[in-house]
This record gives C-alpha cells, structure tokens and sequence, in this order.
C-alpha cells in the first residue's frame, strides 16, 4: 500500500456528531505489552479493537491483538492472514466481539494511517482510529480516537479528515490505580495494598468535600437546584447502613482483624511448605 498519494488532516478538538467511544482498561495494557514487544526495527504497533456497538450508538471497545506490519516512508503492508486468523479464534471464544476499528501507538495521525484506515473500513463500516502515545510526548500516555472522513471534490478524493471523537476509559477504582502509574513516565515503587487504598480513601474524601460543597452552595442559593443530582445524593445516602460511630468503629477493627489472620496462616503456610522442601531436598542428597 503506497502511502505518498493520500494526505491527511487531523483535527483534535472533539467532534460534533454523535459518535463516541468508550475503552476498557485491558486494551490500553495490552497495546503497552504489544509495544514493550515489538521488534527492535519496529517504530510503531498496530492492531485490531473488538468490541460491539451499544445501542446508543457507543463504540464499546474490549479486547485487541497486535498486527505484523512492515512500513516505510512510502508504503505500508499489513499481514492480513494473521490479522483473519487471529479473529477467528477470538471470535470462537467470544463471537459477540467484532472488528470496531483499529489502534497504533504514538501522537495522533500519520500518512500511512489513511491506507490502514482504508483497509479497515473494508472490514466494518465506519472503524474507529485509537492512538495511544507510549512516547510520552505530553508527558503522560495520551489515549484518543478518531474516525475518518473522505474530502472529494467530484470524483477525485482529495485527502482523509481524521476527526477527533470523545473516549471515555471505563475502569474501576483498583484498574484506574494501574493506569494512572501507567500515565506517567516514571515512578519509584508500585503502591502496595495498604498505599492504594489511601489514595482511594483521599479521592472518596475530596469527593465527599466536593458533594457537601455543593449542597452548601445549593442551601445557601449560590448554584442552582438540580433534581437529578438531588435524587441521586438522596439515593446515594440512603444506600448507607444506619451505624453509629462505635459500630462502625468495631465492624471495620474486625474485618482488619480478620484479614491480618488470613495473612498471618498464609505466611506460615508458605514458610511451612519452603521448609518441607528444603528438608526433602536435604535428605534426597544425603
């Protein structure tokens, strides 16, 4: 696939059609690992979302598996083959992913990404374009996604418009811990389990603060009402156990309890089994 007669334009600011994304955790770690793994005379990875169309019209994107490719400044080859068989066999384990799109690392667009759009587009209608920078260019992994457009003027195509869509990364709290290290360029230690849960607990007190502020605000009729939000705080509150502070004191000191057991028998187990290996290792050579 030449790449030098196609020009591309891309526009960042989000947009204004319907049309939006949502990726899960596991892609974005799996385009690192596949990253991490490249050949060494490999710049860039490409490769295959899964996922399916919600019925709001959301990309929602799952899964992911690498490509082979061979590029240069002129031409870019896909394996093709190894891209429909490993689709087979996706599809075998989970027949309702299909192709959405496709990913590449690096900053935004590049000549070749209009030839493998193209291709794409022969594989589903309207594929989605997401580039993950793990160049940190930004200083962070910049995560967006694209769908393209064809200008033509009559019958002569001009160039492709690659237009930036929304993406929002749908994670739980223990994910987002791993992706916000992942973020960054560097870092000195993994947080253990005790250092996670403080920064949870410090972002349920900012958002605590955040929700206190804002009913302050609505009391004192600085901002405006807004029901639904009321309904939701209401409904959020309600979910809570009625406990007094020495109740809850008391359930939280025995859960504690009850996990620093669990701990302590499997560090025993564990030293117990190190142990009768040694020992059965010792009397094997004498």
């Amino acid at each position: 696939m030449a790449a030098g007669d196609r020009t591309v334009l891309q526009f960042n600011s989000p947009s204004s059609a319907s049309l939006s994304a949502k990726v899960h955790p596991l892609v974005i770690f799996n385009i690192c690992d596949c990253y991490v793994r490249r050949p060494d005379q490999a710049e860039r990875v490409i490769g295959t979302l899964l996922g399916s169309v919600l019925p709001d019209g959301t990309v929602d994107i799952r899964n992911s598996y690498a490509v082979p490719h061979t590029e240069s400044a002129e031409q870019v080859a896909l394996d093709i083959e190894y891209h429909h068989n490993m689709l087979v066999s996706h599809q075998k384990v989970n027949p309702k992913e299909v192709i959405v799109g496709w990913y590449s690392t690096g900053l935004g667009v590049t000549g070749g990404s209009a030839l493998i759009h193209d291709f794409y587009s022969r594989e589903v209608s309207n594929p989605i374009h997401l580039t993950v920078d793990t160049g940190f260019r930004n200083g962070e992994g910049t995560v967006k996604a694209f769908v393209s457009v064809n200008l033509a003027l009559g019958d002569r195509q001009l160039a492709a418009q690659f237009q930036e869509i929304p993406l929002d990364l749908c994670m739980v709290e223990a994910e987002r811990v791993g992706f916000d290290i992942l973020k960054k360029t560097a870092v000195d230690k993994f947080p253990n389990d005790l250092e996670g849960m403080e920064v949870t607990m410090g972002r349920l007190s900012a958002l605590i603060d955040d929700v206190y502020k804002y009913v302050d605000d609505v009391v004192e009729g600085r901002v405006p009402a807004d029901n639904n939000i009321g309904r939701f705080i209401a409904e959020t509150v309600a979910s809570l156990p009625k406990l007094s502070p020495p109740a809850f004191d008391k359930l939280m000191n025995d859960s504690l309890q009850d996990q620093l057991l669990l701990l302590y028998l499997s560090s025993i187990a564990r030293t117990q089994l190190g142990l009768a290996e040694k020992l059965n290792t010792a009397a094997q050579i004498l």
